[in-house]
C-alpha cells in the first residue's frame, strides 16, 4: 500500500533549508525560542503552505498549531503527527524542524496521490518544547494531554524578562487565520520523528531508531548550609565548609550511579557558591542534580542514596543539608500497537532499524498519557544537538520522511 505513496526528499530539504533561515545564526543554527518573532514567523510560513494546499488550520488555547486532512469520516478523531519548531538559543536546524515538516511532507505527499484516509490527519507544532526561553519545556503537549494551562504558569518570565502571558497572547493574535478550538481535544494517535540527539545510529549505521519508551527525569535541588569565614585565618577545625560537604557527597555519587547501572543518568548542571568571594569560606552552596532512569522505583532510590550522602556530608562538615524536588517526569512506555506498526512500515521499506529507549523527554511522552504514542529517531553526525553545528544526512532527512509516512498509514485506514 505504501508503494504507491513517496514523499518528495527535494521539496522537504528545501522546506527544512526555508525554515532554517527563520532565526538563523552566524554559525549555521537558528535561534527560535519559543514565542518569539522567529517563533511566530515560523508558524505564519507552515500556516501559509497549508492554506495554500486547501488544509484547515487550527490553533488552542496553547498556540499549538494544527494542520488538518479531512478523512472519509470527519468525526472520527484525527491520527496526528509531527513535533515542534522552536529552538535553543544556538540550536540546531534539524531538532524539531525535521519532525514538522517531515509531517507536513507526508500529508503533501498523501494530497499529491489523491489517497484518501479513513481518519483525518493532522500535523501538529507543539509550543515551547524546549523550554530555553520559558520554563518547563514541552508546554504545549503538556496543557494539551492535562486540557488545561497551569494556572502557576500565569506569572512566568522568560529570561528576557518578557512574560508568558503576554507573548502567548501576541503569538495567538499574530495568525488569525487559524481557527481556535479547545485545549486537549480527543486523537487516535501519534507518530513523532526526531533527531536521536545521540552516536548510536550513526555508529551502527542503522537509518531508523524505533523508540519504545521514554526515560524518567526528576530534578533535585541541594543546599548545603555552613558558615562563612575568613579564609585566611580560620584553621580546619573551626571550619563549617558546605562547598568540602558538597564534594564529599558528589564524589561516591559520581563514581557509584552511572558506573553501577548503565541506564542511570546522573548530572548536576548547576553549581552556585554564596558569596562567592575567593578570601572567604562560603556559607551557603546549591547545586541541582538531574536524575534519569526508565524505572520509576530507581529513580526513588537514586533520591534517597542522593538525600544520604548529602546529609552524612554535611553533618561530618558542621552544616546542614537540605533537599527538594523540583521537577518530576515519570517515564513513559510508548503503545505495542503503534511499535508493531512501525515495524511493519520499516519492513515494507526495506530498512534497519534499532529498538530504543529515548534519554531525552519530548512531546511524545505527554501525548503518550491520552493517546497511543510512539517515535521514530534518525541518525545526527557525532551525535550532537543543541548545538548549531547539529546535522542530519540528507538521506537520512528523506528516510525518516518516508518512515513516517508509511508508519502513519499502518496506523489509519486506507481508502482508493
Amino acid at each position: 500500500m505504501t508503494s504507491r505513496i513517496e514523499i518528495d526528499g527535494k521539496r522537504l530539504l528545501q522546506r527544512l533549508d526555508d525554515f532554517a533561515r527563520i532565526g538563523a545564526t552566524p554559525a549555521g543554527g537558528v535561534n527560535r525560542q519559543a514565542l518569539s518573532a522567529e517563533d511566530r514567523t515560523s508558524r505564519r510560513l507552515l500556516a501559509e503552505r497549508a492554506l495554500a494546499r486547501g488544509f484547515r488550520v487550527f490553533q488552542d488555547p496553547m498556540a499549538n498549531l494544527f494542520i488538518r486532512r479531512e478523512g472519509r469520516f470527519p468525526e472520527k478523531p484525527p491520527f496526528v503527527i509531527g513535533s515542534h519548531l522552536d529552538s535553543q538559543p544556538t540550536g540546531g536546524r534539524f531538532d524539531g524542524a525535521l519532525g514538522t515538516l517531515s509531517a507536513f511532507e507526508a500529508m503533501e505527499s498523501l494530497e499529491d496521490a489523491g489517497i484518501a484516509t479513513d481518519l483525518p490527519i493532522e500535523v501538529v507544532a507543539w509550543t515551547n518544547e524546549e523550554g530555553s526561553r520559558f520554563q518547563p519545556g514541552t508546554m504545549g503537549s503538556m496543557a494539551f494531554a492535562a486540557a488545561t494551562i497551569p494556572d502557576a504558569w500565569s506569572d512566568l518570565r522568560g529570561r528576557d524578562g518578557a512574560r508568558f502571558v503576554e507573548e502567548l497572547k501576541a503569538t495567538l493574535h499574530a495568525l488569525p487565520e487559524a481557527e481556535m478550538r479547545p485545549l486537549g481535544f480527543p486523537i487516535s494517535g501519534y507518530i513523532e520523528l526526531h533527531i536521536e540527539q545521540g552516536p548510536s545510529l550513526e555508529q551502527e549505521n542503522t537509518p531508523i531508531g524505533i523508540v519504545y519508551g521514554i526515560q524518567g527525569t526528576r530534578w533535585l535541588e541541594v543546599t548545603i548550609r555552613g558558615q562563612a569565614a575568613h579564609a585566611g585565618t580560620t584553621a580546619l577545625e573551626f571550619r563549617r565548609d558546605p562547598m568540602a560537604a558538597a564534594i564529599a557527597a558528589l564524589e561516591p555519587l559520581y563514581k557509584g550511579t552511572m558506573p553501577g547501572d548503565p541506564r542511570v543518568r546522573f548530572t548536576v548542571g548547576r553549581f552556585a557558591v554564596e558569596p562567592g568571594s575567593v578570601n572567604a569560606i562560603p556559607g551557603l552552596v546549591t547545586f541541582t542534580i538531574d536524575l534519569r532512569h526508565p524505572e520509576t522505583t530507581v529513580i526513588d532510590a537514586l533520591e534517597n542514596q542522593i538525600r544520604r550522602a548529602c546529609d552524612n556530608a554535611a553533618a561530618a562538615a558542621g552544616c546542614r543539608s537540605e533537599l527538594r524536588q523540583i521537577f518530576d517526569m515519570p517515564p513513559a512506555a510508548f503503545s505495542e500497537d503503534l511499535l508493531a506498526g512501525l515495524d511493519r512500515a520499516a519492513a515494507s521499506l526495506g530498512l534497519k532499524t534499532k529498538r530504543m529507549l529515548s534519554g531525552a523527554f519530548h512531546d511524545a511522552l505527554f501525548v503518550s498519557r491520552v493517546a497511543p504514542a510512539a517515535m521514530i529517531f534518525v541518525p545526527c553526525r557525532d551525535g550532537l544537538s543543541h548545538n548549531e553545528a547539529e546535522y542530519v544526512e540528507p538521506e537520512h532527512s528523506v528516510t525518516g520522511a518516508r518512515m513516517l509516512l508509511a508508519a502513519a498509514m499502518e496506523a489509519i485506514v486506507l481508502s482508493a
